[in-house]
């Protein structure tokens, strides 16, 4: 989900076997998250596109976590002082220098240019795993989130169409963005959903989820991308909750 400000008083997709990774293991032959070793997550290397709340929030969790972590930006030089109080192992460079160079991307922009933004870095992303956190919508008169942009469709479908070569998978949009680095926060354990064509991009997220501090058992994988409609369209409570209860820590979540 995006981090907006407080409220006044975020073609179809190719084959599994044609998107494959060149150097992961076949999806029969592939161990789950668990299984492998935390070393081999460490030396992941993950751009974040967007230094805005979500961006360095997920930064500094990731990196914590081991992760070498390059936050995208469009001016690099600009956002230095703004980013100062990050760990200094935390890299800045342009989006399309992140792009390019990390083995996992996380889209942070704002969900209403998205789509254009990462369809000029197509090339860049060509078999990555992007992890779409953004909401797209169409801000009220406050800032907060009004109409979907894709209504009957989804960001994450339409990212996905716009690169059949990348593996899109669409997770932390049900949530302000404190509680995507610090579920354990809220006193209802709250859900991370997911969505995806590709199996084993969703348990490498899965995988990074659980380096964010989310429990295995409250991830809810909800099938192929097409399903990310669903949680985008969560988008629309947000902005009544916000403006009743204030910009507190929230999730919506699945209670069994």
């Amino acid at each position: 989900m995006t981090s907006w400000p407080p409220p006044p008083a975020s073609t179809a997709p190719p084959s599994r076997s044609s998107r494959r990774s060149p150097d992961r293991e076949s999806p029969s032959s592939a161990p789950r998250y668990r299984q492998y070793s935390k070393e081999h997550y460490r030396m992941t290397s993950i751009g974040i596109l967007g230094a805005g709340r979500v961006g360095t929030h997920l930064a500094g969790k990731l990196s914590a976590a081991g992760h070498h972590v390059t936050l995208g930006v469009r001016n690099p030089e600009d956002t230095a002082a703004r980013t100062a109080g990050l760990a200094p192992r935390i890299a800045l460079a342009d989006q399309r220098t992140t792009a390019r160079t990390a083995d996992i991307v996380i889209n942070a922009t704002p969900g209403d240019s998205s789509l254009d933004r990462l369809t000029d870095l197509r090339t860049d992303l060509v078999g990555k795993i992007l992890i779409d956190v953004s909401n797209a919508t169409r801000d009220d008169a406050d800032g907060l989130p009004g109409d979907l942009c894709y209504p009957g469709s989804s960001l994450a479908e339409k990212l996905q169409a716009a690169l059949p070569d990348t593996h899109v998978v669409k997770t932390l949009n049900t949530m302000l963005f404190m509680v995507m680095t610090a579920p354990e926060t809220l006193a209802t354990p709250p859900t991370a959903y997911l969505s995806g064509d590709d199996e084993h991009a969703k348990r490498t997220v899965t995988g990074l989820l659980c380096d964010l501090g989310w429990q295995p058992e409250r991830i809810e994988d909800l099938g192929d991308i097409t399903t990310a409609r669903a949680t985008e369209a969560m988008i629309l409570v947000v902005p009544h909750i916000l403006r009743r209860h204030g910009f507190k820590p929230f999730a919506v979540s699945l209670a069994r």
